[in-house]
C-alpha cells in the first residue's frame, strides 16, 4: 500500500512540473508572437539637427531620430538605429542589409528607381553658404566658375555638378565641406538649408553666412527597399502623427514656427526619369582615378624613401638625442591612423595657424602627398634600419681597418647588401601604399576610390562599380608586385651567371 501511494505521489509531482513547464513555454511563445517586429533603420549621425550624437551621452538625437521613434510607437514597431555613411545607405537598402533609412534624404526620381520612399515628412531646400566678406555670390548663377564644396551623394552635389565651369569638391559630411569653406579652400558650400543654418548657429561658425532664401524646394522621405512590407505602416503612422499633433510637437522641439504643409506625393515624383549606366564613362573615370593614385603613390613613396633613409641613419647614429627624436617620430606615425594624420594636416594645421593670426592653408594635393610621405617614411625607416643592422658587424670593422670612413662604409659596402634584403618588405610597403591612397578621398581628392564613390552616388550601381574599382586596384598592385620581383632578380648576383650561361 505504501509503495503504491509513493508511486502515485511521484506521478502527481511529475504531472505538476510538466504542467508548469507547459505554461511557461506557452507564455513565452505567446510573448514572442505578440512582440512587435524590429525595424533596423540606417542613419548618418553627422547631419545636425536631423541626426547627430549627444556630446554628453553619445546617444543619437535629432529631428529624424525623434520622428522615427514616434513613427515606431504609432506603427507598433521596435526601432533599432544603425549608423552608416550617407553614400552607403542606398546600397544597404538595395541589398536589404537594413529595413529603412532616415537621414535627411531628399526624394528624387533617380533614387525612386532603385528604392522606395514614404510620403514626405519634411520640407527643405538647398542653400548657399559663403564667407561673410563675400558679396559676389547671391544665387546659383553666381557660382559659375567658382570652387564649391558639397557632401557626396546629396542633391546639393548633383545641383553643383550642373553649374558651368565650377570646380566641385566632394566630402563625406556637411561639416567637412563647411570646414573647407572656413579654411578658404572654396568659394561656397551648397547644402541643405536647415542643416547649414543650424551648423552656423549652434557650432558658432565664425565668418560664414547663408545668402538669399532656399534656392530649391525639396522634400525628405523615409527610404525603404523596393516592395518593402513596412511602407504602408510607416505612411499610416506619419499621417496619424500629423493628425494628432505628434508631428507638430517633434517639429517644434527642433525648429521655430509651425510645420509646413506636406503633400502626399512630392513634385519630384510627378514625372518619371530613367537612369542610364554609361560603362564608357565608368572606365574613363577609373582610368583617370588610377593615374592620380599612381602619381600619389610614386611621389609619396619617393619622398618617404628619402625621409626614411635619413631617419634610419639617425636611428643607428651614436647621438642619443637624435635617436630619441626620430624614435618619437616613428612611433607617432606608426601608432596613429593615417586618416587622423590626414585630418590633422589638411584641416587641423590651417585652423591652428588661423588662430595664431597667420593666413595659411594646404591645397589637397600637397596635403595628401605630405601626409602619405610622413606616414610611409616611418615604416620605411624601420625596414631600412633592420636591413642595415642585419649586415654582420665584422664588415664595419674590416672597412674601418682599411681606413674607410663610416659614410664610405655605409655607402659602398653595407647599403648595397642591405638593399637586396630590404627589397621584399619595400615592395610590400609600396603595394600597401597603393591601397592606402584611397584614404585621401576623405579630403575630397578624386583618386581611384573616390571616382567610384562619385559614380555610385549618381547611378546607385554599387556592386558593379566597386567591383570595377577593386579590379583596377588589383591591376595596380599586381603590376607593382611584378616590378619589384624583377628588381629583386636583377639585383641578385647569384642569378646573373645563370642568365649569362643561357645566352
Amino acid at each position: 500500500m505504501m509503495g503504491s501511494k509513493g508511486f502515485t505521489r511521484k506521478i502527481q509531482v511529475f504531472l505538476a512540473i510538466a504542467s508548469c513547464l507547459l505554461v511557461v513555454l506557452f507564455t513565452s511563445v505567446s510573448s514572442i508572437a505578440q512582440s512587435p517586429p524590429t525595424l533596423q533603420v540606417a542613419t548618418e549621425p553627422t547631419f545636425p539637427p536631423f541626426e547627430m550624437q549627444d556630446q554628453a551621452t553619445g546617444d543619437l538625437i535629432g529631428f529624424d531620430i525623434d520622428l522615427m521613434k514616434a513613427i515606431g510607437e504609432a506603427a507598433e514597431l521596435n526601432i533599432e538605429f544603425i549608423s552608416l555613411p550617407f553614400d552607403g545607405i542606398i546600397p544597404a537598402l538595395q541589398s536589404n542589409t537594413v529595413d529603412a533609412a532616415i537621414s535627411g534624404m531628399t526624394i528624387t526620381a533617380e533614387r525612386a528607381q532603385t528604392i522606395s520612399f514614404s510620403r514626405p515628412y519634411f520640407k527643405a531646400g538647398l542653400a548657399i553658404a559663403v564667407q561673410n566678406d563675400n558679396t559676389d555670390i547671391q544665387s546659383f548663377e553666381d557660382l559659375e566658375g567658382k570652387r564649391i564644396a558639397v557632401q557626396i551623394g546629396t542633391t546639393g552635389a548633383q545641383q553643383a555638378s550642373t553649374i558651368e565651369g565650377a570646380t566641385v569638391s566632394s566630402f563625406d559630411s556637411a561639416s567637412l565641406a563647411l570646414q573647407e569653406l572656413i579654411n578658404g579652400k572654396v568659394d561656397a558650400v551648397v547644402n541643405d538649408g536647415p542643416v547649414t543654418l543650424y551648423a552656423i548657429k549652434e557650432a558658432g561658425l565664425q565668418g560664414v553666412k547663408v545668402v538669399g532664401e532656399l534656392v530649391t524646394e525639396e522634400y525628405y522621405g523615409i527610404a525603404l527597399p523596393k516592395d518593402s512590407p513596412y511602407i504602408d505602416d510607416i505612411n499610416n503612422a506619419i499621417e496619424l502623427l500629423i493628425q494628432n499633433g505628434g508631428y507638430r510637437a517633434v517639429y517644434q522641439t527642433w525648429f521655430a514656427g509651425e510645420p509646413p504643409e506636406l503633400p502626399l506625393v512630392p513634385p519630384s515624383l510627378e514625372t518619371e526619369q530613367v537612369i542610364t549606366f554609361d560603362w564608357g564613362k565608368l572606365f574613363a573615370n577609373l582610368v583617370q582615378g588610377s593615374t592620380i593614385t599612381l602619381l600619389l603613390t610614386a611621389l609619396s613613396f619617393g619622398f618617404g624613401l628619402i625621409g626614411g633613409t635619413a631617419v634610419a641613419i639617425a636611428l643607428i647614429s651614436p647621438y642619443k638625442p637624435l635617436r630619441l627624436l626620430c624614435r618619437i617620430y616613428v612611433d607617432f606615425f606608426r601608432g596613429t591612423p593615417m586618416l587622423v594624420q590626414l585630418f590633422m594636416i589638411y584641416f587641423g594645421l590651417p585652423g591652428l595657424f588661423r588662430e595664431l593670426g597667420l593666413d595659411f592653408s594646404f591645397d589637397r594635393f600637397p596635403a595628401a602627398v605630405l601626409a602619405l610621405s610622413l606616414n610611409v617614411a616611418a615604416y620605411l625607416a624601420e625596414i631600412m634600419r633592420g636591413g642595415i643592422e642585419s649586415i654582420d658587424k665584422g664588415q664595419w670593422e674590416a672597412c674601418q681597418s682599411l681606413g674607410m670612413s663610416p659614410l664610405q662604409t655605409l655607402q659602398d659596402v653595407i647599403f648595397p647588401q642591405a638593399l637586396r634584403r630590404m627589397l621584399p618588405p619595400l615592395g610590400n610597403e609600396f603595394i600597401t601604399l597603393v591601397k592606402d591612397t584611397s584614404l585621401v578621398a576623405v579630403i575630397g581628392f578624386e583618386e581611384l576610390f573616390r571616382q567610384g564613390q562619385l559614380m555610385v552616388a549618381t547611378t546607385y550601381r554599387a556592386f558593379e562599380i566597386y567591383l570595377a574599382v577593386a579590379f583596377m586596384y588589383l591591376i595596380l598592385t599586381t603590376l607593382s608586385s611584378f616590378a619589384f620581383k624583377w628588381l629583386e632578380a636583377r639585383m641578385n648576383p647569384l642569378q646573373r651567371p645563370k642568365k649569362a650561361l643561357k645566352t
